[in-house]
């Protein structure tokens, strides 16, 4: 489908001035790039072009970014901007230029086309995570117009490959410059900060905590051999076995902090009673957003890629599988070493690329300063901690002492199932959710 022309532009922003149609064409010229990261290897994606595009836009008004290419094309930009009291604490504030892939033919738009139509933008990366890289670059922009000081140092990061673990975005900035994140103890990035209807109180959810990731391959061996004999040490049945016997293994519910508050405070909005052992009633106030929150009570295991053999009357001497494995903070070690004993003695485990999950304290000033924001802009909302059950370059911030939150404030309509749209077919964003979200964060980033 061709791109809607400007001429037949939705009326939701014909009319915006100032920051709003800043923040709005930012986040348009920014999913125009194709950023799509396929993964695995160096040369899985280009973010080159949208860091050059984030580094002008920087230096236009008057900043010293610096740019850092971990591969060809992999680029990451960081910014440090100083603050009235510099014996504050630094917040890193950072996002990723990346998207995940999109399949063309799937969408009712041109995934990169930036289409304004029904009052949102549309496109690959409106909310994962364009439209918070367009918010952070449309503030720092206009504190930098207006010789407007934070009041403590921001470190302004917008990262290469978080669709791909981080390990030539985040996960590389760290380790080979860690000195561009010194001072800093808390980082605010994705996915939080989001609006959802319980019980007909709008509640958004800052993200506290985060499960662990280990991206893990099983490796079965036997003895090769012709089709037609008998052979009791198949490398195929070995691994079919051990996927089977991971794949249908029963992670025990289990509440942290987050999780805990969250049920809790679900439980008083909805006029529910939180049982530990049935939280089903407050799943059910969640509405859409129950699907996340339900992954994040229990660990737990997808096979993802299965790989073995070349001809059908050849036993293989090897097979290959790939699993997807989450863990909750505080038994990461210990689910990898039931997945280890799971897989049995056959078959090799190989965890071959792991982040940590992580759960921050939620009374905390940062903590509290996003809820009076929110309330002060959506009078009577109610504001909650929750647990992200998949990750983000958050991630990599813990590895410097550094405690991340995900918080993109967006103020949503009841009916959207927005957290179908990470990742999704047809992504995209409320240009009304999008003005709201640019005008808490700037408060954020000058008053905190």
């Amino acid at each position: 489908m061709e791109p809607t022309s400007e001429s037949s532009m939705d009326d939701s922003i014909k009319d915006l001035t100032g920051l709003d149609a800043e923040v709005v064409s930012i986040c348009r010229d920014l999913i125009r790039f194709d950023t799509s990261n396929f993964g695995g290897r160096p040369d899985a994606a280009n973010e080159r072009p949208a860091a050059d595009y984030v580094m002008a836009s920087l230096q236009e008004v008057g900043y010293d970014p610096v740019l850092h290419e971990s591969a060809p094309g992999r680029a990451n930009v960081i910014v440090r901007i100083e603050g009235e009291d510099r014996t504050l604490p630094a917040l890193v504030v950072h996002g990723h230029l990346d998207v995940v892939p999109a399949e063309a033919a799937d969408w009712s738009v041109d995934p990169f086309g930036a289409e304004v139509r029904d009052g949102m933008i549309w496109g690959r990366g409106a909310v994962d995570m364009k439209d918070m890289d367009a918010m952070i670059l449309t503030n720092i922009r206009e504190l930098a117009r207006r010789g407007i000081k934070p009041r403590r140092d921001l470190i302004v990061a917008f990262f290469a490959d978080e669709e791909a673990g981080g390990t030539y975005g985040a996960q590389w900035v760290v380790k080979n410059h860690p000195e561009l994140f010194d001072g800093a103890e808390e980082a605010i990035s994705e996915v939080g900060g989001f609006s959802t209807d319980i019980a007909g109180t709008r509640t958004y959810l800052i993200q506290t905590a985060e499960k662990g990731v280990a991206w893990t391959k099983l490796t079965a061996k036997g003895t090769a051999g012709h089709g037609s004999a008998i052979n009791p040490d198949n490398a195929v049945t070995h691994l079919a076995a051990a996927v089977t016997r991971i794949g249908e293994q029963e992670w025990p519910r289990s509440y942290r902090h987050s999780t805990t508050a969250l049920f809790e405070g679900v439980a008083r909005i909805s006029g529910t009673t939180f049982d530990p052992n049935d939280p089903e009633p407050q799943l059910e106030a969640l509405g859409h957003t129950a699907k996340w929150v339900r992954s994040s009570l229990s660990g737990s295991v997808n096979p993802t890629v299965l790989n073995a053999g070349y001809k059908d009357n050849v036993i293989p001497s090897t097979a290959e599988a790939r699993m997807d494995i989450r863990t909750l903070p505080g038994v990461h070690e210990e689910t990898l070493d039931l997945i280890r004993d799971l897989a049995g003695e056959k078959v090799d485990v190989d965890y071959h690329h792991q982040l940590i999950s992580l759960e921050a304290p939620s009374d905390t000033p940062l903590v509290h300063t996003m809820g009076d924001l929110l309330s002060q802009e959506d009078p009577g909302c109610e504001v909650l901690p929750y647990m992200l059950a998949a990750g983000t370059d958050n991630k990599a911030m813990y590895e410097l002492g550094i405690r991340g939150y995900g918080f993109v404030p967006l103020r949503l309509p009841d009916d959207l199932d927005f957290t179908g749209l990470f990742h999704g077919v047809d992504e995209r964003v409320p240009v009304s959710a999008l003005l709201f979200g640019r005008r808490v964060l700037y408060r954020l980033l000058t008053e905190y």
